[in-house]
């Protein structure tokens, strides 16, 4: 009977796309907030978020734009990051958290400015998905020198 429960509330019910869905919202959420956390998100901010998302999920600009839009309701409606973190940290790989990283310092960095906010931000966001601090140095570094 107890088996019967498991599978009855189980993840594996949830479809996959509502699934895959639920990371690219909570990538995008990640990311809009990164471009607010210095108090100013520029267009330069969301030109860099929409191509990070088009490239990273292989999707066309448009959808990318939808994407960042749904995702902008998402955030402006959570009360914390809690549920996109634990979104991505169920179902993502550490290689795949540490592309997270990365994508977060680009947002971060996309307006040549590095806020005390921003720094701050990525170290949290890293710590709330175990990406180790000197991994999250090391990909900074590399934004850094691109």
């Amino acid at each position: 009977m107890l088996e019967k429960l498991k599978t009855l509330f189980s993840a594996a019910d949830v479809p996959e796309d509502d699934s895959e869905s639920k990371i690219r919202v909570a990538l995008a959420a990640l990311l809009i907030e990164m471009a607010r956390a210095d108090f100013d998100q520029t267009d330069d901010e969301n030109a860099e978020i929409s191509a990070l998302l088009a490239a990273h999920f292989t999707i066309s600009k448009d959808e990318a734009l939808e994407l960042l839009n749904e995702a902008q309701i998402a955030t402006d409606d959570a009360v914390s990051l809690y549920d996109f973190v634990r979104a991505l940290h169920t179902t993502l790989t550490a290689k795949e958290r540490l592309k997270i990283i990365e994508l977060l310092w680009r947002v971060a960095l996309a307006d040549n400015s590095l806020d005390k906010y921003e720094d701050h931000l990525v170290k949290k966001i890293a710590d709330l998905l175990y990406v180790p601090a000197s991994d999250v140095l090391r990909i900074k570094h590399s934004v850094l020198g691109d």
